[in-house]
């Protein structure tokens, strides 16, 4: 069924280049642009503009122009934030332990993990409950002077589940005068005001295209005061945090990205909500035992729309459904193909048998009522030929 049309309901994974974006990239890849560091006018032409981005993403996040760090992309930011806040001995006692929530991004728990492999390193997962919410009392019991790090995303890539980052961040706190805060953004940023939602975090990661911008580049957000240590070693850019030639014309296209996100932000939020929430209305109602993931009540991104279905596998559909047409995920990207369970699902104790047949619709700026008319004339009898005994 090549000749289907295409019905993509995966914006969680990456999102479409807006054609401003890459009108905004294409004028500036058609300047004659040296190496930022350099003295000559070329080189200044191209410092320039990536400081002129700079400002631009500082004044969408609500920070600074010296606390941003470009990246080449959200995977990047969380390495750095992990290693960083760890390798800054100002900021990490000689012994020192990382928290993370139990549903954070491979990028960040595969971080973790990885730095708990030398012996002066510890690592904890803290629980969530049901919803996917951080357990706070959980947080508050383990946070103390040993904790370098903590690490709770702003809204999961999985379920879209809003975690309380300002309660996260008065509960460390309280409990440590040292310890940095770190939150990985990358969901949220084409949904949430990152000044206000992410006030607090020390640290704050976000990536270009997961809201209409290029591929490769990103940002991690460092308060000023939060010693970092770098994690490349080179000629000292980015004020000695991330070595390495800045990708001028990504840092263009991710500034104005962001930029065109905050100044919609608001309608496309109530848009997507409805859409959403009516392809989730038509698809509970029409499969037999479908269930969203995330109860009744709980923030979540208005995009996302987590389904456990009953009664089939989830690469199984996700293969049928492209065969029709239709694009979504079984969860984070980064794990597209594995056949293990979602360790975000285990997490929040959603049962085997519907954690099996779990799947993601994301929608974004681009979808329209259309798409959401397909989706519920496809998916429905794709999930009928497919089931098994629930």
């Amino acid at each position: 069924m090549s000749d289907c049309p295409t019905t993509y309901l995966d914006h969680g994974a990456t999102t479409p280049l807006r054609p401003e974006v890459a009108d905004a990239m294409a004028a500036a890849r058609a300047l004659p642009l040296g190496n930022p560091t350099g003295s000559h006018r070329p080189a200044q032409r191209a410092r320039r503009l990536l400081e002129e981005a700079r400002d631009e993403v500082a004044a969408s996040m609500g920070r600074q122009p010296g606390e941003i760090v470009f990246t080449s992309g959200g995977t990047e930011s969380a390495n750095l934030a992990v290693f960083g806040a760890l390798g800054a001995g100002c900021r990490a006692p000689r012994s020192a332990s990382l928290l993370s929530s139990a549903v954070e991004h491979p990028a960040v728990r595969e971080s973790c993990r990885a730095a708990a492999q030398s012996a002066s390193v510890t690592w904890h997962e803290l629980p969530v409950d049901g919803s996917g919410l951080v357990d706070l009392h959980a947080l508050e019991a383990a946070v103390d002077g040993a904790t370098a790090l903590v690490a709770v995303m702003l809204a999961n890539n999985e379920t879209g589940v809003l975690q309380p980052l300002d309660r996260v961040v008065e509960t460390v706190r309280r409990a440590s005068d040292t310890a940095v805060v770190f939150t990985d953004a990358v969901q949220a940023a084409s949904f949430l005001d990152l000044a206000e939602s992410a006030a607090g975090a020390d640290l704050v990661a976000l990536s270009a295209h997961k809201l209409g911008g290029p591929v490769g580049v990103g940002v991690l957000a460092v308060r000023a005061g939060v010693a970092l240590a770098p994690r490349q070693h080179g000629g000292g850019q980015e004020r000695e945090r991330r070595s390495g030639t800045q990708d001028v014309v990504g840092a263009v296209g991710l500034a104005t990205a962001l930029h065109l996100a905050a100044a919609e932000r608001v309608e496309v939020a109530q848009r997507v909500a409805a859409l959403r929430d009516r392809l989730a209305g038509g698809l509970v109602a029409s499969i037999a035992g479908a269930c969203r993931t995330v109860p009744p009540g709980v923030a979540t991104l208005p995009g996302h729309l987590h389904l456990c279905l009953p009664g089939v596998e989830r690469e199984e559909l996700l293969v049928a459904l492209d065969a029709h047409g239709i694009c979504a995920s079984g969860g984070s990207s980064c794990a597209s193909g594995a056949l293990e369970a979602s360790h975000v699902l285990a997490a929040m104790g959603v049962p085997d048998r519907l954690a099996r047949g779990s799947i993601r619709f994301t929608m974004g700026r681009d979808t329209t009522a259309a798409d959401i008319d397909r989706a519920l004339a496809v998916v429905p009898p794709v999930v009928a030929s497919l089931r098994h005994d629930p």
